[in-house]
């Protein structure tokens, strides 16, 4: 399917690169020892260095670097043995230093790749062009009083990491899948909770339009979206307000905007600034970044199966489809899950439990698979029942249940209800004759050729017996019997 759009005056083509901030995942900030805990009282976590008291020194945080050097390698990146943090001159209102500390020329990772499935099908690489380290910012709040803004610095010096993408998406369904396959990286890696709405993962989107195999158009970069939703809905908002503008004669200012959900669309924020306009230099209170060979090599060996290689494993080991390892591959909590499902076990049975009918009620209830009522070892129990036939497919279903609302084992439901499998052949063929004997003029029908009856006639019989009779026995009675 093509992802151009359509505008009066013939198709256009959108570009997109993504810039993603992510909080990292340490204990103190990225230059002070102050806490880092999200839902904390109002600058209740600023220490004095975050505050900008005169004379306070930053000194880096080496787990802030660490993630930073996983979460390059989880990416395919080039670590950078030499980088340098430089102040980046932008008045934040909630920033008490007047400036950030980030990184500009010489970040602690350059270039890399990652592939994203689209759900087409089709496999698309998105290359990404650096991802450096810099403080966040406070929080403004103009909810508090009505002529006042309030200022909390709790977040003022927590590390983020920025990972900037390259301009190679070209629809808002691209960016959601990308901005997805970064996000289960970085959970998989346990270097940030990708959590959008605690705001610990922000994305801010660079969109412009072209006409097919045309020179790159004027960008906007519509700031701090925190959900996917909202995502997809400003670039594909931003897009077509462009194409109108454009289409009406008029140009596109380089700005940056922002994206109101309520209204639906996207509004200027202020003119977008060069990195000119930004007065880089390097921090003269911060010696250069140098990493040793050996640092990196112990950051590379600390890293997890990584989605791709497990996605490749499931496909090989298992038999499972590209498709169903991909599901299972999200999230690390669920394919660990659902490995200690299949373990010993028909894998493809597993996947269809766990896919099906475990993420289902997971995603009616809104519980994430690391509450589930039902446990790995639990569901692995059930599929057993089932393959020792102790229970037919059917009456599993009734039992998941079961287990879901009560959080009760499969075999002790099994026994409390009665419901072991009828595998007794002499019960079923007199429950199969029963059937026959009081139909006999859909028996005329199905000696005169109509097969399909075969399927009344089992549901009869599986509904007699409670659904307890062993289908496939009663399917060769039932042919035996009726074929006279």
């Amino acid at each position: 399917m093509s992802d151009l759009l359509k505008g009066n005056t013939g198709e256009w083509e959108m570009v997109i690169g993504l810039e993603i901030h992510a909080q990292v995942i340490s204990n103190a900030k990225l230059f002070s020892g102050a806490a880092t805990a999200f839902g904390a009282e109002p600058n209740s976590q600023v220490s004095l260095v975050d505050a900008a008291m005169p004379g306070m020194l930053p000194v880096l945080n080496e787990e802030s670097v660490r993630q930073a050097v996983r979460t390059g390698l989880a990416l395919n990146s080039k670590i950078n043995h030499h980088s340098v943090f430089a102040r980046k001159n932008y008045f934040y209102p909630d920033l008490p230093q007047g400036y950030q500390i980030s990184q500009y020329e010489l970040p602690v990772v350059g270039e890399g790749k990652i592939e994203i499935d689209l759900p087409n099908g089709d496999i698309k690489v998105v290359e990404i062009e650096r991802l450096h380290l810099e403080q966040d910012a406070g929080k403004s709040m103009h909810d508090q009083h009505p002529t006042k803004t309030y200022i909390d610095l709790n977040r003022s010096g927590v590390t983020l990491m920025e990972i900037v993408s390259k301009p190679d998406m070209r629809s808002a369904e691209e960016a959601v899948v990308y901005v997805t396959k970064v996000r289960s990286i970085l959970r998989y890696i346990e270097s940030c909770d990708g959590n959008m709405q605690e705001g610990s993962l922000r994305c801010d989107a660079n969109v412009s339009v072209r006409r097919p195999g045309d020179e790159l158009g004027t960008r906007c970069e519509i700031k701090n979206l925190n959900s996917l939703r909202f995502l997809r809905q400003a670039i594909d908002h931003e897009a077509m307000r462009q194409i109108e503008v454009i289409e009406d004669g008029g140009l596109i200012p380089q700005e940056t905007r922002l994206y109101d959900p309520d209204k639906g669309e996207t509004r200027s924020m202020r003119s977008k600034e060069e990195a000119y306009d930004y007065r880089y230099f390097p921090d003269p209170d911060l010696l250069p970044l140098d990493l040793s060979e050996d640092f990196v090599a112990a950051m590379k060996a600390s890293l997890p199966e990584l989605p791709d290689v497990r996605k490749s494993r499931l496909v090989s080991e298992f038999g499972l489809s590209a498709y169903d390892a991909s599901v299972l591959v999200a999230e690390r909590e669920t394919v660990d899950y659902f490995e200690t499902v299949a373990n010993g076990r028909d894998a493809k049975l597993a996947a269809n439990w766990v896919i099906s009918d475990l993420f289902g009620r997971l995603n009616k209830t809104g519980t994430p698979v690391s509450q589930s009522p039902v446990k790995a070892e639990a569901l692995g129990e059930l599929i057993d029942l089932i393959s020792d036939q102790t229970i037919s497919g059917r009456i599993a279903k009734d039992v998941f249940a079961d287990m879901f609302e009560t959080g009760k084992g499969a075999a002790a439901i099994v026994e409390d209800k009665g419901l072991r499998q009828v595998t007794d052949t002499g019960t079923i063929r007199a429950q199969v004759q029963a059937v026959i004997d009081a139909n006999p003029d859909k028996v005329v029908d199905y000696r005169a050729g109509n097969q399909k009856l075969v399927g009344w006639f089992m549901g009869q019989v599986m509904q007699a017996s409670q659904g307890k009779a062993n289908p496939a026995m009663v399917n060769q009675l039932l042919k035996e019997i009726i074929s006279g």
